[in-house]
């Protein structure tokens, strides 16, 4: 299954191509190269489809409308493989000013990331597709890097490609709720293998006029509006051992407003405490016993002073 996440992404990419006017998307460089939001307005449903192709094809994401808003919901029966595996944002992607998030099934091919290292998650495909978050489309340099660092000729790689503060780029990061608390249960050192099924929501923010504050609003759907359950392999001790660890109500930093933690970090994601990125609120469900335990609570306070 490894060695088709960048097969399936790529034809759900390639399956855009027909419908980039109805989306407010546009193909350029062969096809290759798809603006999502930087010169292009994008809109809910490239939003939806840049998240599906995002987690390689292994997730389903959808929009909801709940009471206090719209909801973005992401569900998978391969959380390990397709949030830590692809969807997360492992790779940043520097060279020369240019400057990315960089996400999707590519880092299976590239590489160079613990917990791909310790999985086991490798793809060998000679056509890899990510997901760019930058306000920047990517030039001949960008494309030859990344290419490089994949081991591949340029023409075989595949961005979508969206800043933060746009529609889809913001529903692309608020569906990584199932995804945030996977990698806050790596850093716990939990085996994922034994995170069955997932399922997550989290609030969709409005628009934001510049990408720090999207940055805030993004993260603060999440880590206070979040919502996850995790089915699991695991006994009810150790679901009440590691899980009041989980939530992101176990960091020191947990009811600042990101933008706030953000600023004091330098701008710098992986200088921020790694025990507050998850969702707010986590629910576990053993497989083994039946039983449901849920864990830390929302702060709609928080996400509303995010919003306003």
């Amino acid at each position: 299954m490894i060695d088709q996440l960048n097969k399936r992404a790529l034809d759900r990419l390639k399956s855009l191509e027909a419908r980039a006017d109805q989306l407010r998307i546009s193909f350029f460089e062969s096809g290759r190269i798809v603006d999502f939001g930087v010169n292009m307005c994008g809109g809910l449903e490239s939003g939806l489809e840049l998240a599906r192709i995002c987690l390689g094809g292994l997730g389903t994401v959808d929009l909801l409308q709940s009471g206090d808003g719209p909801l973005i919901q992401v569900y998978t029966d391969q959380p390990a493989l397709a949030c830590m595996g692809a969807q997360y944002g492992g790779w940043p992607v520097k060279t020369g000013e240019y400057f990315a998030i960089g996400s999707g099934p590519m880092r299976l091919r590239r590489g160079k990331e613990a917990v791909l290292d310790q999985y086991g998650f490798t793809d060998r495909s000679q056509d890899v597709v990510g997901v760019l978050e930058t306000s920047q489309l990517p030039d001949a340099e960008v494309i030859q890097y990344m290419a490089d660092e994949c081991d591949i000729e340029p023409g075989r790689l595949f961005l979508g490609v969206a800043p933060t503060r746009s529609l889809a780029g913001t529903i692309q990061i608020v569906a990584r709720s199932v995804e945030a608390t996977m990698h806050k249960l790596f850093e716990l050192d939990v085996d994922l293998r034994r995170v069955t099924s997932g399922l997550g929501t989290a609030p969709l923010p409005p628009v934001s006029a510049d990408d720090l504050t999207a940055i805030g609003r993004t993260n603060d759907a999440i880590l206070y509006g979040g919502r996850v359950t995790l089915w699991v392999d695991m006994n009810d001790d150790e679901i009440e051992r590691i899980g009041p660890q989980t939530p992101s109500n176990s960091s020191s930093e947990f009811g600042k407003p990101f933008c706030e933690i953000f600023a004091a970090s330098g701008g710098d994601f992986y200088k921020l405490d790694p025990m507050l990125f998850s969702a707010g609120e986590v629910t576990f469900v053993s497989n083994e016993s039946g039983r449901i335990s849920s864990f830390g609570g929302t702060r709609p306070e928080v996400v509303t002073a995010s919003w306003t």
